[in-house]
């Protein structure tokens, strides 16, 4: 992953000692009903068997990218990766130019407008910045032709165990990748991908499968109402994820996202018109699976009522 490299050469003057790093996983681990992270990243997941699939890590300053998916009938159904970085200590002027440089400046992928994102939501101040995107991804493009260091890496890992296993894949899938850092906040810097077949959203066929052939793509959509309406379905999706993933970064209030005029009702959701109510429920069920302490679920419910 590029943000290893970038940021690796400063490793010989900062020293963190976080323990946030201090969960470990293993190619081929079994993972299920939750995605446990670390302290602050708990995620639920839809029924069925994960694996691990993809683990990179590195000293100081410390990261790591950990990825698994989710398989159904030899056919990957959905992934989920998450990076963070441990980027507190006293040398800001050398590492935030570079963080800056690797969001909003990098020729491929960020937190900026580009054609094959179908929205992308940002919130920045200075090295302070708050992000989603949603979007479609052309798989074998991906895991083929990747474009950059990160896709690159991503590619060995996921086609090593697709070949390992005599997987098949999607042509397209959807995404949708959360981001956020603040020196507010610990110096923690986290990232979330998660892509999905969009047969889990009883998606109609697909007969285009290229990056710009896509009936997903933003400038087609429009040609294709009924997947214009898996893409507002995913949309609302992954607001509400974002939402979440906001407590679980400690989003500070005035760096969160506006998402509500994204949220619908569906059956595979939660149906609340308040988002407040949404997130309270969501953080309820991590306090009842046992993913979060008393302590935990208490600051995180006053932060939401607050």
């Amino acid at each position: 992953m590029k943000k290893f490299f970038c940021i690796l050469f400063l490793s010989f003057i900062i020293n963190v000692t976080s323990n946030s790093l201090a969960k470990t996983f293993f190619i081929g681990e079994q993972v299920k009903d939750y995605f446990i992270y670390n302290n602050d990243i708990k995620i639920k997941l839809n029924p069925g068997n994960w694996t691990v699939v993809r683990h990179q890590s590195r000293g100081v300053p410390k990261q790591k990218i950990v990825g698994i998916a989710r398989v159904e009938n030899n056919q990957i159904m959905e992934i989920v990766e998450i990076y963070d970085a441990q980027l507190a200590g006293y040398y800001n002027y050398y590492i935030d130019p570079i963080i800056i440089e690797l969001v909003f400046k990098d020729e491929h992928d960020g937190c900026y407008e580009r054609s094959e994102y179908y929205l992308l939501k940002l919130y920045r101040n200075g090295t302070t910045f708050n992000c989603m995107k949603v979007r479609h991804v052309d798989v074998t493009k991906e895991l083929n032709y990747p474009d950059s260091p990160d896709g690159k890496a991503a590619a060995s890992a996921y086609n090593f165990w697709i070949k390992s296993n005599s997987l098949t894949y999607p042509k397209i899938t959807l995404q949708s990748y959360h981001t956020y850092f603040s020196r507010m906040v610990d110096g923690k810097w986290y990232e979330i991908r998660r892509l999905i077949h969009p047969k889990l959203l009883n998606a109609p066929k697909s007969n285009f499968f290229t990056e710009e052939t896509s009936e997903y793509h933003k400038h087609n959509i429009s040609q294709f109402p009924e997947h214009e309406e898996i893409m507002k379905k995913w949309i609302s999706i992954s607001s509400r994820f974002h939402k979440n993933f906001e407590i679980m970064a400690k989003t500070r209030s005035n760096h969160k996202l506006v998402l509500d005029e994204y949220f619908i009702e569906m059956e595979s959701e939660v149906k609340s018109n308040d988002p407040v109510v949404e997130q309270l429920k969501q953080l309820n069920e991590l306090y009842k699976s046992g993913a979060l302490t008393k302590e935990e679920f208490e600051k995180a419910k006053k932060k939401i009522l607050n």
